[in-house]
């Protein structure tokens, strides 16, 4: 994903179809001179529709489409003849992606399944005919009911990206590294801050054919929850992660404040966050003899912890195993709560 085709939120402006309206014709021909009410239902207006596709990894494609219009349905006919059926205006995104009302911010829902779908706006209902409104003492009804109104609604599209690992950090801890070593992911790597300006996903290989998802998240700093740094824009995507590893460099002054800055910017953007599993990385261990690890592990947060070093290439098989137990065991959670 280049940095500049990522596109992770859109407002959209959306119309639903207006329902036809019904007919209120009467039955004539050259044997039949009353034959009575026989119009027909008008057809439903078209819906707007959020269909997610596992090949869509951002919402560029609307960025340049932010008024979606659905048609309008057909008037009903004679013969009791209903009209047609509005087309619906079906929009695709990727997996993880929230539609909320754009005025109250609401959560209208979200889809994480392939090929999920679910009516953004509903197309207006379609008018009733004169045949519907026919009784032993209004045998002629000379009126229909007219179709439903369009729905307007402004709609905010927002991506959660879906990962199993979410990559937690300061800037240069090395997260871009460790995607880049254990996946086939090249994410843009440099010897300065904020190196990755758009959340980058692997796959991760491992023992037996299997495999899982890891998300590499822009670097953040004390106060991101406030908007500093690259602020809220990129802490919406840890929500969708099932597994957190937070990843600080053995080099830094203190391993657990650091750590406890992160999980505080976590817990104010979304206290939520803490209820997920969390696992700890410390970086660039290559420096690090069997004393030093010794003096790091005294002052460590109580959580599963390792030693890695990915320009090395130390410790990163313990950690696959660390994240891979760690993942199928909130797996089995959310089995047993089922």
């Amino acid at each position: 994903m280049a940095g500049s085709n990522f596109v992770d939120y859109v407002k959209i402006f959306c119309r639903s179809g207006a329902g036809g309206q019904g007919s209120a014709h009467l039955h004539r021909d050259k044997l039949t001179m009353k034959g009575g009410p026989d119009g027909g239902d008008g057809g439903r207006g078209g819906h707007i529709i959020i269909r997610a596709n596992a090949q869509l990894w951002t919402l560029i494609h609307l960025r340049f489409s932010r008024h979606v219009f659905a048609k309008d349905g057909g008037s009903g006919g004679q013969s009791r003849s209903t009209g047609y059926e509005g087309a619906d205006e079906i929009i695709e995104v990727p997996l993880g992606t929230v539609a909320r009302d754009a005025e109250t911010g609401e959560v209208i829902f979200d889809v994480t399944e392939d090929g999920e779908s679910k009516i953004l706006v509903k197309g207006g209902r379609g008018g009733l005919g004169n045949w519907n409104f026919r009784s032993s003492t209004n045998q002629t009804p000379r009126y229909a009911q007219q179709g439903e109104e369009r729905v307007e609604r402004a709609v905010i599209l927002e991506l959660k990206v879906l990962a199993d690992v979410g990559l937690v950090g300061f800037p240069s801890v090395g997260k871009s590294t460790l995607l880049s070593v254990v996946s086939a992911a090249k994410p843009k790597i440099a010897d300065y801050p904020f190196t990755t300006l758009v959340p980058n996903l692997g796959i991760v290989g491992y023992r037996d054919n299997r495999s899982f998802v890891m998300a590499d998240i822009p670097g953040i700093i004390e106060g991101a929850h406030e908007g500093r740094g690259l602020g809220l824009r990129f802490l919406r995507h840890i929500e969708r992660n099932s597994v957190l590893l937070f990843m600080v460099a053995a080099d830094s002054d203190d391993i657990h404040k650091e750590y406890k800055i992160l999980l505080n910017e976590l817990k104010q953007f979304n206290p939520e966050l803490l209820d997920k599993k969390r696992l700890l990385a410390i970086t660039k261990s290559d420096m690090l003899d069997e004393e030093l690890k010794d003096e790091i592990r005294l002052d460590l947060p109580n959580i599963p912890y390792t030693f890695i070093s990915s320009v090395a290439q130390q410790g990163i098989v313990e950690l696959k195993d660390m994240l891979w137990n760690a993942i199928n065991e909130d797996n089995e959670t959310a089995k047993n709560a089922e």
